[in-house]
């Protein structure tokens, strides 16, 4: 990726240099498959005689004007960026080039639909890449107005922030047409947006808070139309807007809210203003579980809360990344607890956010909340655990420590103060203190400005009675990251019944801070049965349990009634597995015995995940294919238990496919997949026979002509990602090889396509097929990072990581090139420490298990 990079220095000289009135773009997407006709038209005010440049990623530009004079292309146009001499106060500067499509995923994407031809395209600009698509300032904190004029074939539904115009044809009797959208409100670049094609839409409206009525609208591909839950969309879009209106107390501020579900989206979905993009697998052809329907409109809320953190109000640099994301993050699960059917969602942002923080705060790579954001490769690999659910976890506690009350008025005051414009993290401090009567500075210090998690634990000693004689919560920090926190935090006593659930007797909030805090109020009181802290879950921290509990807990895991609280106890024994602490073999067979009663859907999902991990790569490696076995026996027997289409007996089904490994398992996916074997209220949807076939390659019994004979039945966009997810599955060193050099060696693969191969590639039952890739993925990693976008390079980078093999032989190759490539980029070096410490955990889980 070279010559594409800007440093925050050098985007801090430029606004001292540059203030942005507007541009005027023109776009034209009729003249050709590979490029398209871009003129920009850019007025800014700048510094009487100074320089400085804007960008553009561009194969050709046609000319350059500033303030009248003609600029030689050959010569202002390098690594790019247009260089611009002699500014004058008030500036035009007018660049026409031609410009890529893409099929990465960045810029103006463009994607070809198998089923009828239909060519559908799409912006994505988050970070740096509206400049693939018209010469801008490429930094947030360049402002301005954007207008938008589109050429297109007539037939086409052309989509941007403002509201589409009455499209004017080209001739009589052309099938061209030219849209000219009004002027945006004052944004910043990379929220602006285009959607062209012969999308399907429905539209709809609502009424906002100050009265408008707010056009609604919601696209996606024709040919996935049949499939398409509109007004289901439409619902949660209103109850979101009520929920964040009447909370904010600001208006909606934008003109109208577009929801478009796009193909070979590299993301969920991205909250571009008034015209948000979602990946189509939103778009649900098949059975879905309940974890992903719910992640949907969590994801929908998500969007809707960045109209006024991120896009009316804006981080000015980088660092502030997390002001966006954290607290899209908390308000999108508050909302969806709140406004939606999924009440529990706290019990998910704990199972999924909240270990995704856990997991990325432990790794070498770890960073403070407002991370050091040198220059645009550090942000891009920061859209992390840490960034999202590390900061909308210190925000939830942030809220209980100073009111619900006071943090959105808070808010509300910030978006009062700020709107349309950039912001620091000071300005929002600034009126959460004004509303709240705390100083937040210290608090900002500890929690924003400093790395790690902080791990607790009780210590209670009782008498002979079991009478509670001292309760003390100890912190502990990694060495790394020695900083002590003050938390505030819940403590729950759990109790057998005698219908034999652990229930809850008692609960205390407390503030814990320092290495040792009494708690008082829980001294006398006769030992419960499982103490847990955090309970409730508003701090963010590793939970241990004592020795009492613990066993407890091993034993009766499934009894406990309530499901946040269950869900806390899961996360505290797998962290315990990942630390060295319990044996994986034995989290494997308390998930098994079980998981089977676990009614929340994400945590069934992302336990029944931790085990498969734990049993591939965490187990002792002599007791790998023993355990593989007796995990996809237990599975399959607890299929048969399961009510009869429930979201568990399907989910059941699916981890038994991708973890069958013997031949009466694979007899049985034969079964499945040809009728002999069937299920009441299992229905073998597209998708979930895809999944099946998988299970059959992964175990040598299926190959290229089953494949090709589902794909034949499915060439749709998502059969031919679940094609190339297959043929990577294959069990063998020449499969895994092949499915390497299918990316590495070919430049023009989507974005897709690729992601899919490496999901196949890393799916094995006997690591050992992963041995001889090693070499070849090492030797790739360096070539792949200066030769691909960012995007297309992480995919490869990390999805094709080898990190099943666990072992010492891998790790050992992994430090070694780390540290023959000591000068590489440092985004590049992070993204395989990263892959090395993954590698490093397993052997310590592997040991405590031997």
């Amino acid at each position: 990726m070279p010559g594409e990079n800007l440093t925050r220095a050098e985007a801090v000289e430029r606004a001292g240099v540059v203030a942005v009135e507007s541009y005027e773009i023109a776009l034209d997407l009729t003249t050709g498959p590979e490029t398209f006709a871009s003129a920009t038209t850019v007025r800014f005010t700048a510094t009487e005689g100074a320089s400085t440049f804007v960008d553009l990623v561009a194969p050709a530009v046609r000319s350059v004007v500033l303030n009248g004079r003609e600029l030689d292309p050959a010569v202002v146009f390098a690594d790019s960026r247009i260089a611009l001499d002699g500014l004058a106060a008030d500036n035009e500067l007018v660049v026409v080039a031609d410009c890529g499509y893409t099929n990465t995923g960045e810029g103006l994407h463009r994607f070809v639909d198998p089923v009828d031809g239909e060519v559908y395209l799409y912006t994505q600009f988050e970070v740096p890449d509206a400049r693939r698509v018209f010469a801008c300032f490429e930094q947030p904190d360049l402002k301005a107005t954007f207008q938008f004029t589109v050429t297109a074939p007539a037939a086409w539904e052309v989509v941007s922030n403002e509201p589409t115009p009455e499209p004017v044809a080209a001739g009589p009797d052309s099938d061209v047409a030219t849209w000219t959208f009004e002027p945006t409100g004052r944004i910043s670049t990379y929220i602006t947006a285009l959607v062209a094609g012969p999308y399907a839409v429905v539209r709809s409206s609502l009424t906002s808070s100050d009265g408008r009525e707010i056009p609604l609208g919601a696209f996606c591909r024709k040919s996935l139309s049949e499939h398409f839950d509109a007004e289901y969309i439409f619902e949660k879009t209103r109850q979101g807007f009520e929920f964040y209106e009447s909370t904010f107390g600001v208006p909606y501020p934008f003109t109208k809210y577009d929801q478009l579900f796009v193909p070979e989206y590299n993301m969920g979905a991205m909250e571009n203003a008034g015209c948000v993009t979602f990946t189509e697998s939103y778009v649900f052809r098949s059975k879905v579980t309940d974890a992903v329907r719910e992640r949907r409109v969590v994801t929908i809320l998500h969007e809707l809360a960045h109209m006024w953190f991120g896009d009316l109000v804006t981080m000015k640099w980088w660092n502030d990344l997390w002001l966006n994301e954290s607290f899209a993050e908390y308000a999108s699960t508050l909302a969806t607890a709140e406004a939606t059917e999924f009440e529990a969602a706290w019990t998910t942002f704990s199972a999924m956010e909240k270990s995704w923080a856990y997991k990325q705060d432990q790794l070498p790579s770890t960073h403070p909340i407002v991370a050091e954001i040198k220059d645009l490769e550090d942000v891009q690999v920061n859209f992390d655990g840490i960034t999202y659910a590390k900061g909308a976890s210190v925000l939830k506690q942030l809220v209980a420590w100073v009111g619900r009350d006071a943090f959105i008025a808070g808010v509300s005051a910030y978006f009062g103060k700020h709107a349309w414009g950039n912001t620091e993290l000071p300005d929002l401090l600034t009126e959460l203190e004004a509303t709240s009567g705390r100083d937040l500075k210290a608090w900002s210090k500890l929690w924003l400005e400093t790395a790690g998690v902080n791990t607790l634990r009780p210590v209670i000693e009782t008498d002979s009675h079991g009478r509670i004689m001292s309760f003390v919560v100890e912190q502990t920090a990694p060495a790394e990251w020695p900083t002590l926190r003050p938390h505030r935090l819940g403590i729950g006593f759990y109790s057998l019944s005698d219908a034999g659930e652990l229930v809850r007797t008692r609960f205390v909030e407390v503030d814990v801070d320092g290495p040792r805090t009494d708690v008082k109020e829980l001294v006398e009181l006769d030992r419960p049965a499982l103490v847990l802290l955090n309970d409730e879950d508003l701090a963010y921290a590793k939970i241990r349990l004592d020795a009492d509990s613990l066993g407890v807990a091993l034993d009766h895991l499934a009894d406990i009634a309530d499901p946040l609280a269950r869900s806390l106890v899961w996360g505290s024994v797998w962290d315990a597995v990942r630390d060295g602490e319990v044996p994986a073999s034995r989290y494997v067979r308390l998930v098994l015995g079980g998981i089977a009663r676990e009614t929340e859907s994400t945590t069934l999902r992302t336990t029944l995940n931790q085990m498969v991990l734990a049993a591939k790569q965490y187990v002792a490696p002599s007791a790998r294919s023993a355990t593989l076995a007796v995990v996809g026996d237990t599975l399959w027997s607890l299929v048969g238990d399961a009510a009869a289409g429930s979201d568990t007996q399907f989910q059941l089904v699916k981890f038994f496919a991708h973890v069958a490994s013997t031949p009466a398992h694979v007899a049985t996916l034969s079964g499945l997949l040809d009728g002999s074997v069937t299920l009441d209220g299992l229905t073998l949807d597209t998708d979930l026979r895809w999944e099946l076939l998988e299970g059959l390659v992964l175990n040598g019994a299926a190959g290229d002509q089953e494949i090709d004979d589902m794909l034949a039945a499915d060439n749709t966009a998502t059969g031919r990602q679940a094609a190339a997810r297959t043929r990577a599955a294959k069990p063998t060193v020449e499969g895994k090889l092949a499915a390497l050099s299918s990316v590495v060696d070919a430049a023009d693969v989507p974005n897709a396509i690729i992601r899919n191969t490496g999901l196949g590639f890393v799916h094995v039952n006997d690591p050992a097929t992963l041995a001889d890739v090693v070499r070849p993925y090492l030797d790739a990693v360096l070539k792949v990072w200066e030769e691909r976008s960012y995007h297309i390079a992480e995919e490869i980078i990390e999805g094709f990581y080898p990190a099943p093999l666990a072992s010492a032989e891998l790790r050992d190759a992994t430090a070694a090139w780390l540290e023959t490539n000591a000068d590489a980029a440092p985004a590049l070096r992070r993204l395989v420490v990263e892959a090395l410490a993954g590698t490093e955990r397993a052997l310590t889980a592997q040991a405590a298990d031997a």
